[in-house]
């Protein structure tokens, strides 16, 4: 089955920490789950204590300091999320671990994982986005990253349109897959944006050699792009489908494609194999160039192991 068709289980999770923004994150993770009709966990991340530093183990741990302080903000987000979408069953989790480790461990059994951009996920030293980027490249179900103020709001102009960024050589086309659903359950319509290559991008090569024809190229993936239209118009007959071909960088495209668009769904291309997985180059640049919340979907036959504890870079 693919990773974008909804479970009847399974919860959405969304990470929150002390920062900034952890109100949207939490209304915006909650819409997704009344969207869905699932229910939603609120989870932070509680990190162990660290024997051999200053003021001991009961800095952490479940009794600890960042234990209490976790609980409290955490009871806030969930009256947050019940007051704003009542009809949302709501959870709070307090896990013990590393937050990025904990989130992916989580997604195994997880719809779908909301996550902000700069979150620390109850970790408040790590490097800028480090949990963010973690989960995004090792969880096993699909992750919207959220940016600060990029948060959805369902009467805001440009939130009937989901965008997704497709490739003629992704064979799963499980990106398409997701934000057909993502379109689907918000009524919205859906914008398939491929960046095509253009003279401009092709390097100088010797005299006499053969230019690629631009005009066959770009009416193959048209072919392909439109089929595969096709083929998923009978599962989501409401789904009003746009196809956008440009000659330009593929990032470049779909961040500004991103303008006012509700939601951003890309591949994660991720390799199998590695302890740790890679985002594509277009993925990875538009996590940090999108201008709308962006969902990543996993990887095929994503890697089970959770990532390895940051050191610090």
């Amino acid at each position: 089955m693919s990773s974008a068709e909804p479970s009847r289980e399974k919860p959405i999770i969304v990470g929150v920490d002390e920062g900034p923004g952890q109100e949207h994150l939490v209304l915006f993770a909650a819409r997704e789950a009344a969207l869905r009709g699932r229910p939603l966990h609120i989870a932070h991340a509680i990190p162990l204590p660290l024997s051999g530093l200053v003021g001991g183990p009961d800095d952490g741990g479940e009794g600890g300091p960042a234990a209490r302080e976790g609980a409290h903000h955490l009871r806030r987000f969930e009256d947050l999320a019940r007051s704003a979408v009542p009809e949302v069953t709501v959870a709070g989790e307090l896990p013990l671990g590393h937050a990025a480790a904990v989130l992916v461990e989580r997604s195994r059994d997880a719809e779908m994982i909301v996550i902000g951009h700069r979150g620390s996920g109850g970790f408040p030293r790590l490097p800028l986005g480090s949990v963010s980027w973690q989960v995004a490249t090792h969880a096993q179900c699909p992750v919207i990253v959220v940016r600060p103020g990029a948060a959805e709001e369902p009467d805001r102009p440009g939130a009937g349109r989901v965008v997704v960024g497709v490739d003629t050589g992704d064979a799963s086309l499980d990106a398409l897959d997701l934000a057909y659903v993502e379109a689907e359950l918000r009524g919205a319509r859906l914008e398939l944006v491929h960046g095509a290559f253009s003279p401009g991008m092709v390097p100088t090569g010797p005299i006499g050699m053969v230019p690629p024809d631009f005009a066959t190229l770009d009416q193959g993936a048209r072919d392909f792009l439109t089929k595969e239209i096709d083929r998923r118009r009978h599962r989501h007959p409401a789904v009003q489908a746009e196809l956008r071909i440009e000659h330009t960088r593929p990032a470049t495209l779909l961040a500004e494609a991103s303008r006012d668009a509700s939601l951003l769904v890309v591949g994660s291309r991720g390799r199998t194999g590695l302890r740790r997985l890679l985002l594509g180059s277009v993925s990875a640049e538009v996590l940090h160039t999108a201008e709308c919340p962006v969902a990543v979907t996993p990887a095929p036959d994503a890697l089970d192991a959770a990532p390895d504890t940051p050191d610090g870079g």
